[in-house]
């Protein structure tokens, strides 16, 4: 056998190596890598996560760590990790996951009927990567507030509550920052010159929907409270909500996870800040989130002569409205009347 044909049978076989050699890679890269029996899980990268932390991780989704950690090392994603949250499909391959842990997928962040920024703090602070603590510091900060023209007693207002989209991985101040431009767009020309229409700025528009938020769960009804509250500020009398008493009363005494289902006239001459029955005008902050029809209902109030109102004995959730003490008295009997036959204390 001469020299060329030795040549030639050892270069087939090299390329014959180098072929099944190659068909093995593209096998280990492209078959399937996992070992999760749900469709899809959600994987959480923290911030400043290594790639040694990344394989802890995920380990309990893969099912050859050495095939996917071959294709991270060849991809560079071993030196280039990305923290975020991260969508993992059944049947995906190394490259397929490799590919997946580059793609910081959004969170549907979602927030409503807060009553105070605390609750707020641990609410956002459960779907996201920032904890409550840094959530409530970036809320509180004093610079933030000054210059954004709010205070700890009133920065609930800023929080418009819908479902946002977010990376999981977003900073407590990005959170709080992207909030303000929300706040802003929410705030438009036509919505500021209705709450100018009323006499309010933004910040007392909100503070007054959280009280028509929290006096009717009737979205309907709202038009007709925001109406009685407004005609109460433009004759200078006190608000007298009873919501405002009820948060008083959790306020003082610092206990917001007590239900309160009755006020009694005791109450009512407790000295507090948000007590709208000894002062007169808006408390000094929101007493929960408004959501948006009762902050519409502030915005669009109904036009009506009503002064009072009290809850309806024959329309469970709503109200009888009345332009006189007089007729109010009688509805507000009617309803004591009921809620003691109910035996409720409190």
């Amino acid at each position: 056998m001469n020299l060329k044909k030795i040549i030639t049978i050892v270069s087939v076989v090299l390329i014959s190596i180098l072929m099944i050699y190659g068909l093995i890679i593209l096998r280990q890269i492209f078959s399937s890598n996992t070992k999760f029996s749900e469709n899809e899980v959600y994987v959480y990268i923290p911030t400043d996560s290594n790639y040694e932390a990344v394989k802890k991780i995920v380990a309990p989704y893969i099912e050859n760590m050495d095939r996917f950690d071959m294709v991270a090392s060849k991809r560079g994603y071993s030196a280039n990790v990305i923290p975020g949250r991260f969508l993992l499909t059944k049947g995906m391959n190394s490259y397929e996951l490799v590919k997946t842990l580059r793609l910081n997928s959004a969170v549907k962040l979602a927030f409503n009927n807060q009553e105070r920024v605390e609750n707020l703090a641990g609410r956002v602070g459960s779907q996201i990567e920032a904890d409550s603590a840094a959530l409530l510091n970036s809320f509180k900060d004093s610079i933030f507030l000054k210059q954004n023209g709010f205070n700890e007693e009133n920065v609930l207002v800023l929080f418009i509550p819908n479902t946002y989209e977010i990376y999981w991985n977003t900073t407590a101040e990005k959170f709080r920052d992207k909030m303000i431009k929300e706040y802003r767009n929410f705030w438009n020309k036509e919505r500021v010159a209705k709450a100018q229409k009323q006499g309010l700025t933004p910040i007392e528009a909100t503070i007054l929907a959280s009280i028509v938020h929290k006096e009717s769960v009737k979205k309907d009804e709202r038009p007709r409270i925001a109406g009685v509250y407004l005609n109460r500020l433009r004759a200078g009398m006190p608000l007298q909500a009873d919501p405002t008493v009820i948060f008083a009363m959790k306020k003082k005494s610092n206990d917001f996870n007590q239900v309160i289902k009755r006020v009694f006239y005791n109450d009512l001459t407790m000295a507090h800040p948000y007590n709208t029955y000894m002062n007169v005008g808006l408390p000094p902050g929101p007493i929960a989130m408004p959501d948006i029809t009762a902050l519409e209902a502030v915005l669009d109030p109904e036009k009506n002569n009503f002064i009072y109102f009290c809850a309806s004995v024959e329309r469970f959730g709503y109200h009888e409205f009345a332009a006189t003490l007089e007729v109010h008295n009688k509805n507000a009997k009617k309803y004591s009347d009921w809620i003691n036959s109910q035996g409720v204390k409190r």
